[in-house]
C-alpha cells in the first residue's frame, strides 16, 4: 500500500505507520537529552495518562517515562490498522511507544477503549496492580527498590468530540461555536495559502452544557475518585488537566465560547479536588493543577475559525526569537522547571502558579512582544504574501506531521504494510 496524506478543509483523513513511528522516536530522543541528566529530587516512578496517543498526553507519557524511568499505563481509544486500511494516528504511536519502552526495559500498559466508562476505570486499576508486578520482577532482578501499586502522577488529556456518562447511559456531544452571537474570523487553508473567511453561529444552552459535559472536569473527578477509592492512588500524588487561554482575538470563538466555559469547568475540577485533597490528613499530600498550555497544532485547532491564521503568524515570531516549542519541548519544560523543579519536587505548594493557581507554560506565547508582533503581523497579511510572511508552512508541516506525513527519512513512494511500525 502506498499512502499520501489525503486533507479536506484542513482536515487529513489518513496517516503513514512508518512516519508517525519516527516521530514519536524523536521525541524519545528529544526527552532523553533534555531530562535525563538531571533528576529531581523526587520524580514520578508509576504515571497514568489518560489520552496518551497524541499531542500533549503522548508527551507527558514519553516524559515521564523516557525522561524519569516512570512506569506508565497509557489509555486511548484508536482505531486499529487492516491489511487493506490504516489505523489512527494514536494507534501507531502507542504501538512505538510500547516497543521502544519494551527495548527501554520501561514497564508500560497501553489500554484500548472508552475512557470515560466505569468499565475502562476498573480494568485501568488492574492494569496498575499488573504493571506494578511486572515492575517488581525487573526490580528484584537489578537491585532496585520495589514499586507499590499507586499512582503518583495521573495526567489528564482527553481529547473526544464525544462522552456517553457512565451514571445515566446519555451520550453526549461537544461542539465548538460562539456563546451570545454569530462568530465570523479569518483562517487560511493550509494546503493551498488562501485566506477565507469562517463563521459559526452561536450555541444553544444545550450545546453548551454538552460541551461542558464532554469536556469540562467531571470526568477527571471521577478518575480521581475511581481510583482512590480502589486504594491506587498515591498519598502524595499529583495531577494535571491541560487547557488554553490564547489571545484575546480567539476569545469569542474559544475562551468567550463553548470551548472555553468546558475549560471554565476544568478549572473548577481542579479546585474541588484540591479542597476535597486539603480535607484530610491522608490525603493532604495531593495536589491537582490546570495547566495553561502553548498554542500548538493540533487536528482540532486546524478546523477552529482564527486558529490556523493566528498560530501562523504566531510561529513565525516564536521561532525568529528562538522561542518556539512543541508538545514534547513544552511538557519536558513543564516537568523539568514547573513540576518537579527544585523544592518543587518536594512540596506541590513550590509549584510555581498563577494568581488562579494554574501552571502556566504558555509564558512564552503570552509575552507582550510577542503577542504584539504577532498581531502586527496578522494586520499586514494578503493572500500575496502569506506564503512569505507567516510560518503557513511550519503550520502545515506539524499538522501533517501529526499524521505521520512530510517527515524526513520516509519514503512516502514505497509500498508499506499497514499493520506493521518497521
Amino acid at each position: 500500500m502506498i499512502l499520501k496524506p489525503m486533507v479536506r478543509n484542513n482536515i487529513c483523513i489518513n496517516c503513514h505507520p512508518l512516519g508517525c513511528a519516527a516521530v514519536v522516536r524523536k521525541e524519545i530522543a528529544y526527552t532523553k537529552n533534555a531530562l535525563s541528566a538531571e533528576r529531581p529530587a523526587v520524580a514520578p516512578r508509576l504515571v497514568l495518562i489518560i489520552g496518551c496517543s497524541t499531542g500533549y498526553g503522548l508527551a507527558s507519557r514519553i516524559a515521564a517515562a523516557f525522561g524519569y524511568g516512570a512506569a506508565t499505563v497509557g489509555i486511548s481509544f484508536e482505531k486499529a490498522a487492516t491489511p487493506s486500511k490504516p489505523g489512527t494516528p494514536g494507534y501507531y504511536n502507542n504501538l512505538t511507544f510500547d516497543s521502544e519502552a519494551a527495548k527501554a526495559g520501561l514497564p508500560a500498559l497501553t489500554l484500548d477503549g472508552d475512557a470515560f466508562s466505569n468499565k475502562m476505570k476498573e480494568q485501568t486499576v488492574e492494569a496498575l496492580k499488573d504493571i506494578t508486578a511486572l515492575y517488581n520482577d525487573t526490580a528484584a532482578k537489578n537491585g532496585a527498590a520495589k514499586l507499590t501499586p499507586q499512582v503518583d502522577l495521573v495526567i489528564y488529556s482527553l481529547a473526544s468530540p464525544v462522552r456517553t456518562d457512565p451514571r445515566d447511559g446519555v451520550m453526549y456531544r461537544s461542539v465548538i461555536k460562539p456563546i451570545g452571537r454569530r462568530y465570523s474570523g479569518k483562517t487560511i487553508d493550509m494546503m493551498t495559502g488562501r485566506i477565507i473567511t469562517l463563521g459559526a453561529e452561536p450555541a444553544t444552552e444545550e450545546e453548551i452544557a454538552h460541551t461542558v459535559k464532554v469536556m469540562g472536569g467531571e470526568d477527571w473527578e471521577l478518575w480521581i475518585d475511581a481510583l482512590d477509592k480502589a486504594g491506587v492512588l498515591s498519598a502524595q500524588a499529583r495531577t494535571l488537566a491541560y487547557t488554553y487561554i490564547g489571545p484575546e482575538l480567539s476569545w469569542a470563538i474559544y475562551k468567550n465560547g463553548t470551548i472555553g466555559k468546558a475549560k471554565e469547568d476544568l478549572e473548577r475540577a481542579g479546585k474541588a479536588l484540591n479542597k476535597k485533597f486539603a480535607a484530610s490528613p491522608e490525603t493532604a499530600g495531593r495536589r491537582a493543577w490546570v495547566s495553561v498550555n502553548k498554542g500548538l497544532v493540533t487536528r482540532a485547532s486546524a478546523v477552529i475559525p482564527i486558529i490556523p491564521f493566528y498560530i501562523s503568524c504566531l510561529f513565525k515570531v516564536m521561532k525568529t526569537k528562538g522561542i518556539h516549542e512543541g508538545c514534547i519541548e513544552q511538557i519536558t519544560r513543564l516537568y523539568r522547571d514547573r513540576l518537579y523543579a527544585g523544592e518543587a519536587a518536594l512540596d506541590p505548594a513550590k509549584v510555581p502558579t498563577d494568581s488562579e493557581g494554574r501552571i502556566r507554560i504558555d509564558d512564552w506565547e503570552m509575552r507582550e512582544d510577542v503577542q504584539q508582533e504577532t498581531l502586527t503581523l496578522m494586520n499586514n497579511v494578503t493572500e500575496e504574501n502569506v506564503l512569505s510572511v507567516t510560518d503557513i508552512e511550519g503550520f502545515k508541516h506539524d499538522f501533517l506531521e501529526a499524521h505521520g506525513f512530510d517527515v524526513p527519512g520516509i519514503d512516502y513512494g514505497a509500498d508499506i504494510d499497514p499493520e506493521k511500525i518497521g
